[in-house]
């Protein structure tokens, strides 16, 4: 057995256990999924920045981020603020009656915002900095020499992920070709995204 390949699976299964959680991250790729929009583009720039993280965890960053309190203090309010900020923008779609084909045209040209948003969804989430950084490079360090394999497999495993959501997502088209069916969708997000909110505020005042 190739040295490489132990560590490489490992990292494998250990990013894609902390990937696969339900998130505000996963909500909204699924949401973009399911609409068809900008999928490469929110697919490419969730997976680059889980790369980003989990390559300065198993550089070791994650010791700084660890004794940094008021780094993360930040980082709570601040995801905190954006997190209320999209339950309420998901809580407005809910109450619109609107249609798939609607939801896409009014969407197309919005490129920047669904980057912008992918980007803030993924930044401004302390838990990514505690997961992906902290407890991921932590276990990577475990494997000394070999850990950089350990980072790959974990690399790969997050573009895999984002892969099969963002794409995997159209089959489910049918079903939200009603527009109660998004209503219900976005309700349950704008909740999600509300108690994410609250838990990251109960967090910091902790």
């Amino acid at each position: 057995m190739h040295p490489a390949l132990t560590p490489s699976m490992a990292g494998f299964a250990f990013g894609l256990s902390l990937i696969v959680a339900i998130g505000a991250q996963n909500a909204f790729v699924l949401r973009q999924g399911i609409a068809r929009r900008h999928v490469l583009a929110v697919v490419t720039v969730c997976a680059t920045s889980d790369v980003i993280l989990i390559t300065a965890g198993v550089a070791g960053a994650g010791l700084v981020v660890g004794t940094n309190p008021g780094l993360l203090q930040f980082a709570y309010w601040g995801g905190a603020a954006f997190l209320l900020t999209y339950a309420a923008l998901s809580a407005r779609r809910a109450m619109r009656n609107t249609s798939l084909e609607v939801e896409n045209t009014a969407h197309t040209k919005q490129l920047g915002t669904a980057i912008v948003t992918a980007l803030a969804l993924t930044w401004l989430n302390p838990h990514v900095y505690l997961d992906t950084v902290v407890l991921l490079g932590s276990v990577a360090a475990t494997y000394d020499t070999t850990r950089l394999w350990f980072g790959v497999g974990a690399a790969v495993a997050s573009l895999a992920w984002f892969s099969a959501l963002g794409y995997g997502a159209q089959f489910l088209r049918p079903l939200f070709s009603r527009p109660a069916s998004w209503r219900v969708l976005d309700g349950a997000i704008a909740v999600f995204m509300l108690c994410l909110a609250l838990t990251l505020a109960i967090q910091a005042i902790s």
